[in-house]
């Protein structure tokens, strides 16, 4: 880790010659286990408009639909948009470009709204919680994933050294950037992000530690089929301690 100051956020990021596609080689299990929380926490349930708000390529899109009869692709950079004409094909998927900070999206149009690895690139979430809570009805539901520092490994360390874990975001670059408006790259403290996320009228319902078994020995060690069984048996146990990589939350507009 670097002492770097977390980047500003940057809307095009991944119209720099990154292809995010490629990075979800091998991470079959890390795909697994998310969509797993989702499916965990929209059990049972129907929407009727939807969106994945910086969504990528649609990775998750397909799996909105389901529970959803209408589902936007809301995302910031071309390329991503470009690569999820060919995920998406077939589909009624919508695809937009817009932002997290300025969605154009009407005044509480829709009742869903998943947020997933987006986080990680905001050290300072204020204004996209506050859209989020605009264009979403009174009593929908919104999932966000956040990039959790305060994990096992985390409050164990700070623990051992008898410090407090940071509430403000931490940029985890391990790189010096090499541009002046790179994009940061930041895990968050956990209370921090709900406290944030009720100020914008977001209150949680429920949260689930996702991606547990993270680890590049273990997914060479183990079937990819035992470790997401493992996984799924493990989320909602693991919720109260904070304990993985990655937390969704549920919340609900007020």
């Amino acid at each position: 880790m670097t002492d770097d100051k977390p980047g500003k956020k940057v809307a095009d990021q991944y119209d720099r010659g990154y292809d995010y596609t490629t990075y979800w080689d091998n991470r079959d299990y890390e795909h697994a286990s998310e969509e797993a929380a989702i499916r965990r926490l929209l059990d049972g349930r129907r929407f009727a408009r939807a969106a994945d708000v910086g969504g990528g390529f649609g990775r998750l899109c397909l799996l909105l639909r389901e529970y959803a009869d209408h589902v936007t692709l809301a995302e910031p950079s071309r390329t991503q948009l470009e690569a999820a004409v060919e995920v998406l094909a077939g589909t009624d998927i919508e695809k937009v470009q817009t932002q997290a900070d300025a969605l154009q999206f009407d005044d509480a149009s829709l009742d869903l709204i998943t947020m997933v690895r987006v986080m990680h690139h905001i050290p300072e979430p204020s204004k996209e919680f506050a859209e989020l809570a605009r264009v979403l009805q009174p009593g929908g539901t919104a999932l966000i994933e956040v990039a959790n520092y305060g994990h096992y490994k985390n409050r164990r360390r700070f623990k051992k050294e008898g410090r407090p874990l940071p509430t403000e975001p931490v940029s985890i670059r391990t790189q010096k950037a090499d541009e002046a408006d790179a994009i940061a790259f930041v895990n968050h403290n956990i209370d921090t992000v709900v406290g944030q996320l009720a100020d914008a009228g977001l209150t949680l319902q429920r949260k689930l530690s996702v991606s547990n078994l993270r680890s590049e020995k273990l997914k060479k060690a183990l079937p990819t089929g035992l470790m997401v069984g493992l996984e799924k048996a493990l989320q909602e146990r693991l919720a109260k301690s904070d304990f993985g990589p990655s937390i969704f939350l549920e919340l609900r507009r007020s």
